[in-house]
């Protein structure tokens, strides 16, 4: 959609926090990372993240809209990560997300989006290079309107996504990691009895949003206080239309984006912070966005260890 791909279904990608710590050689982690938090240790975290764009791909068409001017999408997410065993982990998060244009009369949109809960498992996990199951569901949190795109904060679907991800970290610090998902999703409720898509007319209000998928690739290095990585993330719909000439986008649209960014994370204690930087590439029925993030992150252990 053109307030980002990011901000539903291949989610936690736009809003990433892939956040790092030390205690007990653990580390704050996220869905699409080899990071894994210890046994009976968590970390909270929170993020702000700002994105906007004034150019978006209608279709492949590249243009700008004079009615939206500059369209900003901001979000606060918090969001636990848990450690079940050292290679089991939990992770919940509810961004609050609102939306506005520089320009025109079309009515911003604010409120809580998607709840979401991931479950990240190492499987195989030898001379440094580990591979890793991750299951991941979302449902919104909140009655807020999806057929308002590109002011939309979401677009109200349930998602389940299947992640593998396989990761190598040589001793230096230096690692490079890959994952691919797919994501399915359900169909949504609209308010409006018949709706356009695929060139023709649906006289219904339930509407069929196409599942998703994502591949990503990250290169960085991680060691004590310090983690930095640079990555690329690739996302798309699997089928789905396109946005009509002048018109509003809709959940049906098939949204693509090529997204290249940095990452950097510095938490010599148990308190840290983290920042991010991205840019859509290249893209279809989606907006150019520009992406900054900051965070803070607190580590603690939840439970104490059982004494022999």
């Amino acid at each position: 959609m053109m307030h980002s791909l990011h901000q539903k279904g291949l989610r936690l990608l736009g809003i990433l926090l892939a956040t790092a710590g030390s205690l007990s050689s653990a580390y704050a982690q996220m869905p699409n990372d080899a990071i894994y938090m210890g046994k009976k240790t968590a970390c909270l975290a929170v993020s702000y993240t700002h994105s906007s764009w004034d150019e978006y791909w209608e279709n492949s068409l590249k243009r700008k809209n004079l009615n939206i001017g500059t369209h900003t999408t901001q979000n606060v997410m918090p969001m636990l990560a848990v450690g079940i065993t050292k290679d089991f982990n939990a992770i919940v998060a509810l961004p609050y997300v609102w939306t506005r244009a520089s320009t025109g009369n079309l009515m911003w949109q604010k409120g809580f989006q998607d709840a979401s809960l991931w479950l990240k498992y190492r499987f195989l996990n030898k001379s440094g290079f580990s591979l890793h199951a991750i299951g991941g569901a979302s449902i919104p949190a909140t009655n807020y309107v999806p057929d308002f795109l590109p002011m939309s904060i979401g677009i109200q679907c349930k998602t389940a996504t299947a992640r593998l991800l396989a990761s190598y970290r040589h001793e230096s610090g230096i690692y490079l990691t890959a994952s691919a998902s797919y994501i399915f999703r359900s169909k949504i409720t609209v308010d409006r009895d018949s709706y356009q898509a695929d060139d023709k007319l649906y006289n219904t209000n339930k509407v069929s949003v196409p599942n998703a998928y994502d591949a990503s690739a990250r290169l960085g290095y991680l060691k004590k206080a310090i983690q930095a990585e640079a990555f690329f993330e690739h996302g798309a719909c699997d089928g789905g239309d396109n946005i009509r000439r002048n018109d509003m986008p809709f959940p049906t649209n098939n949204m693509k984006a090529s997204v290249a960014g940095v990452y950097a994370k510095f938490q010599p204690k148990n308190i840290g912070g983290i920042a991010r930087a991205s840019y859509v590439l290249s893209g279809q029925n989606v907006g150019q966005s520009t992406a900054f993030t900051v965070g803070v992150l607190y580590q603690f252990r939840y439970a104490k260890e059982a004494k022999n």
